[in-house]
């Protein structure tokens, strides 16, 4: 077999190899189909079959009740920047955000766009977003709260959910879904693009309460509405139907192989706890979060300059150490630790960070 890097890459981002091997071996006959899952139709009886396991392994591993419904969209987390206001917000009633970075940015600029009344109750921006905000109140009479659980890009996660006082929580996951056990009840909708820790880019996955249905506007476009989807169960049109098999080949991975969501928390925090006490031990690398906001998806550090990250960079992946380089906007490094990043990855980068050290 060829050999495979260490993959650090923040989203598209690896895969676990048992899944990429089932792909490989159900590629071009899907069992005994003699088709592959791209060219089946997704109106026949074995997508149908691929679908509801995704969907009932998906409300297992998150321990979702009858109360909430399972969807499969396109369009990326970035669409439900626009279609959560769209669809959620109340006439009247203000929408509340918490402003942590990037992606949460983004969300709010949508928001304002479509002329919502928005409020933003939160934000970290005034320390470069390094921290999650501690310090605020929800409107009670908010349409929704809104925050991003994880933050890629400058490394901070939440790590307890902000009580709402009944006010509908939505959170984008993107990021960490699927990488540690919370309790969905306060949520409205969650959403999140697979590409880190459910699958391949190309589809999104959208977990909706269903009396959130209830406040769709009937007058949006058809696509654009989440009742579309939830009553035709994603299949209005043609869903990504290659993207939800792997998705569900994930989550078997993750019911059968990893044994649930409480041991996969156990071994993210594991990978991080290890990263994290090397940057922290060693005097020339230095985290970029605020020690109780850092991310166990996203490491990000700096170096004392950046000649010496471009150097690190490129040394680590002649190690096969590969996706280090951390985002264009902010610069540094970043090691993106998701659910199918196995721990001998972290071991070896964390060899190298400390060969590096000695050496320069």
């Amino acid at each position: 077999m060829t050999t495979r890097v260490y993959n650090f890459n923040p989203g598209p981002a690896a895969l676990p190899l048992p899944v990429l091997e089932r792909v490989r071996d159900e590629l071009l006959d899907y069992k005994g189909t003699g088709m592959s899952v791209m060219e089946m139709s997704h109106r026949s009886q074995e997508f149908s079959r691929i679908l509801e396991e995704a969907i009932a392994r998906i409300k297992r591993l998150l321990k979702l009740d009858d109360r909430f419904q399972v969807l499969f969209l396109q369009g990326g987390a970035s669409l439900q920047f626009c279609m959560v206001p769209m669809n959620l917000a109340l006439t009247g009633k203000p929408i509340d955000y918490i402003d942590t970075g990037t992606w949460s940015s983004k969300a709010i600029q949508e928001a304002k766009i479509l002329g919502k009344d928005v409020r933003v109750i939160a934000s970290s921006e005034d320390k470069e977003y390094s921290y999650i905000p501690g310090n605020f109140s929800v409107d009670e009479d908010a349409s929704y709260l809104h925050i991003t659980s994880n933050n890629t890009i400058r490394g901070t996660q939440w790590k307890s959910f902000p009580n709402t006082g009944g006010i509908p929580l939505v959170a984008d996951m993107s990021s960490d879904i699927f990488s540690r056990v919370f309790d969905p009840s306060p949520f409205g909708l969650i959403y999140a693009g697979a590409q880190k820790n459910a699958g391949p880019a190309g589809v999104t996955i959208v977990i909706i309460r269903k009396d959130m249905l209830e406040r769709v506007p009937p007058e949006l476009p058809t696509m654009l509405k989440y009742t579309t989807y939830a009553e035709k169960n994603s299949l209005y049109n043609t869903p990504p139907c290659f993207a939800i098999y792997v998705v569900g080949l994930v989550m078997e991975w993750l019911e059968e192989e990893i044994g649930g969501l409480e041991k996969m928390e156990a071994i993210n925090r594991s990978k991080a706890e290890m990263l994290y006490s090397c940057i922290d031990e060693i005097e020339m690398y230095r985290g970029t979060a605020h020690p109780d906001s850092r991310s166990m998806m996203n490491v990000t550090f700096r170096l004392p300059t950046p000649e010496l990250e471009k150097k690190f960079v490129e040394e680590a992946a002649q190690r096969g150490l590969v996706g280090l380089k951390g985002h264009r906007s902010v610069g540094g490094c970043r090691a993106s630790l998701y659910n199918a990043v196995p721990v001998e990855a972290v071991e070896k980068l964390v060899e190298f960070m400390r060969e590096f050290a000695r050496n320069n």
